[in-house]
């Protein structure tokens, strides 16, 4: 750890054996905000310039310097970096002797003896908290001198007093005063020094502030006459074009600066209370985007920072090699909250005396977040998979999804709620669905606003606005259950949520890269090949993605191919070329896989449309309701050979099906307006009596009489709405939701029945009821025939033997002979194990293992 500089990646990785993204650098003191999202834009938009010369003069980033600055453009020079200036500046001013309170930035008295210019170091005592004094200064410089001063310093942070400085410079006019203001641009309020006197120079690095050190980008500034013999110093063509066009750029985003400068004042002062908590460390306090921090005893810093390294693969910054500072100092940077917290903990670990140096306090459960590049890509399913196969491999695996917006749900032991695709993942893991595992549901009620499930239990109903303004809240509630299941478990499997490149939701997003983040997992990105343009996709959304979600994306992995996979070999070689990202695997198209799908992206595309059977069926029609939630309460029907079924959204459409079905719904008042403006209520009446008409949970609420809403919480408060009239039954919505799993009996067939219930509504009948749980409890009714009826149960029709009944009782009707046997069975086990199967054989396992480090 001795390399002069921080941030030198390509070494760090070589001395513990990993690849440069795998190090959480603290070493090199970089904006942790990334650099601004325009910046991406405005660089792809201006790769077509590199084809010809920059311009010489830089005029366009010396304009936005000079605006900004309030200096003229004959005092401003651009250069490769502040530290090309620098030693231009000592080479081109010539001093008798250069001033040097230490500790200080090593490249000052690099740059003073590359250019033959003696120093003389002032030390810095710790016990003033390293401050200069300006009184000593004076009695020290004379005529002829460069003092050299960091404002703020590099490594302490600390700051000079301003007006004490300016009057220092009016008391030694003689003096040239070289101060440089690197990390100035991170202090809210800073009032430059730039140009206030003949005798003062300042540097300004703007590849710290606007985090593109890989571009390397600074400017000086100094009166004209001092830029002129500088000016001289430097080679023709020091500052390439997207520099150029990027310095530009950003100088004129105040709201980045402003944001930066927040993040950095409040991440520091968390940092330093986490740090200062620490036996053994002292924490000096600064101005800058990073921290001073000394050692009480042995171990050595440099011992600390290998030990860091090799266990942690966390960079900090040795400082041995600081004039004035021993070897018990590091310094740290400010990074993201999550990124400091961990530092913090790898520290407690190493310096605690009851740890060994394992590091064992900063690792996290291993982890890795499949994201889509839409909604139906398949990433719940491949979730499913990969969950299977860590499950088969003997690892304890659980899945994880921070937000569902999904009207299909399920419902845990304990009465919570969360994604039905959370709970088929659950299935595939063979656990319990728990509440943790999708802890923030949206059920949308209207296009513009949604009930909000947290942590299995509704917090109410909320509008796009509120729900944003909410985010943070949730975000809080979001991190605490990833980190108790992660806790519990040995690896994660994360799902993200529609895509990481909707920009206009990327400022709020607490489910995709910012989980990632949190979870500190690799993300291999799924796309649809069947829909066409799945390459461009991916190289489309790497375009938006900022620096630091780019170095959480591993891979793609290409989903639902019909052919021959060889084909896409050239594509492939195109795409690892253009992102830097290979392709883990290709996904064959998987028809009738048999496992409920997570939203009503595939219903409503037609998922259920199947061909009519050849032989004798009977024939189900499934009212697709605006609102319609838990339509895979039918997918058991749909697994039935003797079985059409079809889904209907206009009444013309209707038919005479032997059967009807009314799903659930997210909102009962506006889907029955929608069924009586459609005629769709009144073609279910005239069948109703003939055909079987089933309604489920919302479907059942509206074949009554009536639905209250007194509380407003699907339509106006104290709305009544008439429903079909088929049943005995009226509802009112209550404010407390119903949520619990079911076992019971259908009375008039006698056979088991389970499921769950949600809802809020409390229905009245005289009818008899027709299940019987085993808690007491009773639900459902029908109607005088037996044919119309309904019940709160979702999941009635996973049970093989009641559907089977069921079926043979409209086979009958319709006059064909019963099918002996319990019929199709409706269990999704083999259908995990046979799509991790498929995973096994089609995805690069090792490489996804790899990525996990189990």
């Amino acid at each position: 750890m001795n390399s002069t500089h921080g941030g030198n990646l390509r070494d760090l990785a070589a001395r513990c054996g990993c690849k440069p993204d795998e190090i959480l650098d603290f070493s090199a003191n970089i904006n942790p905000l990334g650099p601004p999202e325009q910046l991406w834009h405005l660089l792809a938009a201006r790769m077509q310039d590199i084809v010809h010369y920059p311009d010489p003069d830089a005029a366009e980033l010396v304009k936005a310097i000079s605006n900004q600055w309030r200096i003229g453009s004959g005092q401003i020079i651009v250069g490769n970096g502040s530290s090309e200036l620098l030693h231009a500046a000592v080479r081109a001013l010539k001093p008798k002797r250069a001033v040097i309170p230490v500790p200080a930035y090593v490249d000052y008295r690099q740059a003073c003896a590359s250019a033959g210019v003696k120093v003389m170091s002032v030390p810095l005592a710790e016990e003033e908290e390293f401050q200069p004094d300006m009184r000593q200064l004076y009695s020290l410089l004379l005529p002829g001198d460069l003092l050299i001063l960091g404002q703020p310093n590099n490594p302490t942070g600390r700051m000079c007093d301003r007006s004490k400085l300016l009057a220092l410079a009016d008391r030694c006019p003689e003096t040239l005063f070289l101060i440089d203001e690197a990390f100035a641009g991170f202090i809210a309020g800073y009032e430059s020094v730039a140009c206030c006197r003949e005798n003062i120079i300042t540097l300004c690095s703007l590849t710290k502030l606007y985090a593109v050190p890989g571009l390397r980008l600074g400017f000086l500034a100094a009166a004209e006459q001092h830029c002129e013999s500088i000016r001289s110093q430097i080679a023709p063509w020091a500052v390439n074009t997207l520099a150029q066009a990027a310095g530009a750029a950003a100088l004129g985003d105040a709201d980045y600066v402003r944001r930066s400068q927040e993040l950095v004042r409040r991440n520091r002062e968390a940092l330093r209370l986490e740090l200062a908590a620490i036996p053994r460390l002292r924490v000096f306090d600064g101005a800058a985007n990073f921290l001073l921090v000394r050692l009480s005893w042995p171990p050595t810093a440099a011992d600390i920072a290998d030990r860091l390294l090799h266990d942690c693969k966390i960079a900090v910054r040795v400082c041995g090699n600081y004039e004035g500072l021993s070897s018990q100092y590091f310094r740290v940077a400010v990074r993201e909250e999550d990124e400091n917290s961990r530092l913090a903990q790898a520290l407690r670990g190493l310096l605690s005396t009851e740890r060994t140096a394992r590091c064992a306090a900063s690792k996290r459960t291993p982890a890795l977040m499949l994201l889509g590049t839409g909604s139906d890509v398949g990433k719940s399913v491949l979730a499913a998979g990969l969950c299977r196969v860590l499950l088969q491999d003997g690892l304890r695996v659980a899945p994880f999804k921070a937000q569902n917006m999904s009207l299909n749900s399920g419902v845990t032991k304990d009465g919570g709620e969360m994604g039905r695709a959370q709970v088929v993942q659950a299935q595939a893991c063979r656990l319990d669905p728990d509440v943790r595992m999708n802890p923030v549901l949206l059920k949308p009620n209207s296009d513009v606003g949604s009930q909000v499930i947290v942590l299995g239990k509704p917090v109410g109903n909320m509008r796009v606005a509120e729900y944003v303004r909410y985010k943070e809240e949730a975000w809080r509630t979001v991190c605490a259950a990833y980190d108790e299941l992660a806790a519990e478990h040995d690896c994660m499997i994360l799902e993200g949520a529609g895509s990481p490149g909707e920009v206009n939701l990327k400022a709020h997003d607490i489910v995709n890269m910012r989980m990632a983040r949190h979870a500190q997992a690799p993300a291999l990105l799924v796309g649809d090949i069947d829909r066409g343009g799945v390459y461009a996709s991916f190289v489309g959304h790497v375009e938006v993605m900022a620096p630091w979600e780019r170095r959480l994306l591993a891979g793609f992995i290409v989903n639902r191919f019909r052919g021959d996979a060889s084909l896409l070999a050239d594509a492939h070689r195109f795409l690892e070329q253009r992102t830097g990202r290979p392709v883990f695997g290709v996904v064959p198209w998987l028809p009738d896989l048999g496992l409920p799908q997570e939203d009503s992206v595939s219903f409503k595309a037609g998922m259920y449309d199947g061909s009519k059977p050849a032989g004798p069926h009977v024939e189900i029609a499934l009212l697709d309701l605006p609102h319609i939630s838990n339509f895979t309460d039918v997918e058991p029907l749909a697994a039935e050979p003797d079985v059409w079924l079809r889904t209907v959204r206009k009444a013309e459409d209707l038919g005479r099906p032997d059967c009807v079905i009314l799903p659930g719904s997210k909102n009962v008042p506006a889907d029955l307006a929608w069924l009586k403006e459609s005629g769709l209520a009144e073609a279910v009446r005239r069948l109703a009596g003939t055909a079987e008409v089933i309604g489920i949970c919302g479907g059942f609420q509206m074949l009554g009489q009536a639905v209250a809403d007194p509380h407003g919480l699907e339509g106006e408060a104290g709305s009544v709405s008439s429903g079909l009239g088929l049943l005995d039954l009226r509802t009112e919505l209550a404010a407390e939701k119903t949520l619990i799993r079911r076992q019971g009996v259908h009375l008039p067939s006698g056979l088991p029945v389970r499921g769950y219930e949600i809802h809020h509504g409390l229905s009245g009948t005289g009818a008899a009821a027709l299940l019987s749980f085993e808690d007491g409890a009773a639900c459902g009714c029908a109607d005088s025939s037996g044919r119309t009826w309904g019940s709160y149960l979702h999941g009635i029709f996973d049970s093989d033997s009641f559907r089977r009944w069921l079926l043979n009782r409209l086979r009958l009707r319709k006059g064909l002979a019963a099918l002996d046997g319990a019929g199709a069975r409706y269990d999704i086990e083999p259908a995990l194990d046979r799509l991790a199967d498929v995973l096994r054989r089609q995805l690069d396992m090792e490489a996804v293992y790899r990525l996990l480090r189990v």
